[in-house]
């Protein structure tokens, strides 16, 4: 007996459907001409500043994500270059599991940095950050994330990194 090529779509279908998912997010870094990296304040917390970008929507592709997300935090349309790093974070009490990806947004031009243009509901402000400056305003998973992006394009890789650390 031959089996149904349907079925056996519907059981890879089936199976795939109850596969773990994982929350997942897209940021992009981007330099000026002395290598600073671009730091937004977010207007819904005063904890810690943050990369440019945000959470990947369902049927989304991290990429697009980098793009849509850029558009709405900093009012730019940019095609980001490639993927410096992809960071799993563990759960915690308050977040599951994630996957980030961190692409490479190259240097800003003087007519892109006169065109940012911030959402006052989301964010505040915006900044370039040395990576002394770094280390204060952001998180330290993600100072490790971007330090370890930053590292990435560098050198010409990308980098794998575990809760922000690298994993050799």
């Amino acid at each position: 007996m031959t089996e149904d090529p349907a079925d056996a779509h519907r059981a890879v279908t089936d199976y795939t459907a109850s596969l773990p998912t994982k929350r997942m997010a897209a940021a992009v870094l981007f330099f000026d001409d002395t290598d600073r990296l671009l730091l937004v304040e977010p207007a819904y917390h005063q904890d810690h500043w943050e990369l440019p970008g945000g959470c990947v929507e369902a049927n989304e592709s991290p990429h697009a994500a980098a793009v849509r997300e850029v558009r709405e935090e900093l009012g730019l349309t940019v095609q980001p270059g490639p993927l410096l790093a992809i960071d799993w974070v563990p759960p915690r009490p308050d977040r599951t599991e994630g996957l980030m990806l961190v692409f490479d947004g190259g240097r800003l031009s003087p007519e892109q940095v006169t065109a940012i243009h911030l959402p006052p509901d989301e964010l505040r402000s915006w900044a370039w950050a040395t990576p002394q400056e770094q280390k204060l305003r952001l998180s330290p998973l993600l100072a490790r994330r971007a330090n370890a992006g930053w590292r990435a394009r560098v050198e010409g890789r990308t980098a794998y990194l575990e809760d922000g650390h690298t994993v050799s």
